[in-house]
């Protein structure tokens, strides 16, 4: 089939590729260069870098900032048959739907019914789910209401990362897409209707990775894995702004035991946020509004990561500082 590909983040690459190899791609619908990384360069999606290394010079990429009528009519040149979308970024209205004579597929990094929205894999991490999965579904006006293609469920184990998850949902998602896609055109595609109540999440902020020391330890260490690699969770020490890239939970009986204390005898009742040791082992142990966390990897703003051992070598009388929600 003739396939327009609409895709922006470095996940819908594989989908992309493998689309590409069994299928004719007729052009690439992406966002437009945007500044990125610490220098803010211009810089092309990871979709858009991928289609001209891999898939030729020549394909035509499409890069609206609205898609208006004269989106419209440059897609309609191309003739397409059908709409594959991977974490493209903007709604499909139905003029625009309509120029798909075989409509159009979405894969969306969940198990949908839950997690509708823009930030599925985050949101996962966030609530602490058993499992997730990736679904296939027909495009449909309402935002991830169309009926299932295919989904695959997977269990999480609690340590994942959002980076190492969204690799996880790349793979799966572009196995999955290529071979419905070969499904529908063989005429042996059988969508069926979501099953169950729907839960959104919704686009995440720079902001949201402000932490909380107030919140239980599990929430802290789930927002730390959510967050990386974008938009990292963050506190102040110092009136510095510290990126908090790895931790770990520390069980009950091991908590607040700087080398060579017991517990509570050096730092009695510290409040959230207190650093009260650290532990050659685990990390530089902080109290939190629920038990305690280990910091296992740091960074200063504009510094470079450090593990917890080059981060308490730096510090001087690290046991008793304080982390504060704002500089």
């Amino acid at each position: 089939m003739r396939v327009l590909f609409a895709g922006s983040p470095a996940i819908a690459v594989p989908a992309l590729l493998e689309i590409a190899a069994r299928h004719e791609i007729v052009g690439v619908l992406t966002n437009p260069e945007s500044a990125q990384g610490r220098g803010k360069e211009i810089l092309p999606t990871a979709v858009e870098a991928a289609a001209r290394e891999k898939l030729g010079a020549g394909l035509p990429i499409l890069k609206p900032g609205r898609l208006d009528a004269a989106a419209r009519a440059a897609v309609a040149a191309l003739a397409p048959d059908i709409l594959v979308a991977f974490a493209y970024g903007k709604i499909f209205g139905p003029k625009f739907l309509a120029l798909f004579p075989r409509g159009g597929i979405n894969v969306h990094p969940s198990l949908l019914p839950r997690h509708r929205g823009s930030s599925p894999i985050q949101q996962a991490i966030l609530d602490r789910d058993a499992e997730t999965g990736v679904s296939v579904q027909a495009l449909a006006l309402e935002m991830d209401s169309g009926d299932l293609y295919a989904a695959e469920r997977f269990p999480l184990s609690g340590e994942e990362s959002a980076a190492a998850l969204s690799e996880r949902c790349a793979a799966i998602g572009a196995r999955l897409a290529a071979s419905v896609l070969d499904d529908i055109q063989a005429g042996r595609a059988a969508p069926r209707p979501q099953e169950g109540t729907p839960t959104y999440c919704r686009k995440i902020a720079k902001e949201d990775g402000r932490i909380d020391w107030a919140e239980p330890a599990a929430a802290i260490s789930a927002k730390i894995r959510a967050f990386d690699p974008w938009p990292q969770a963050y506190t102040f020490l110092g009136g510095k702004r510290l990126n908090l890239l790895d931790a770990a939970l520390v069980e009950a009986s091991a908590a607040g035991q700087p080398p060579g204390e017991p517990a509570g005898r050096a730092l009695p009742n510290p409040p959230p946020g207190t650093i009260i040791g650290m532990d050659k082992a685990r990390g530089i142990v902080v109290t939190t509004g629920e038990g305690c966390l280990a910091l296992r990897k740091l960074q200063f703003a504009a510094k470079k990561a450090l593990s917890y051992k080059e981060f308490a070598n730096g510090l001087r009388g690290l046991a008793g500082m304080r982390f504060a929600d704002e500089p």
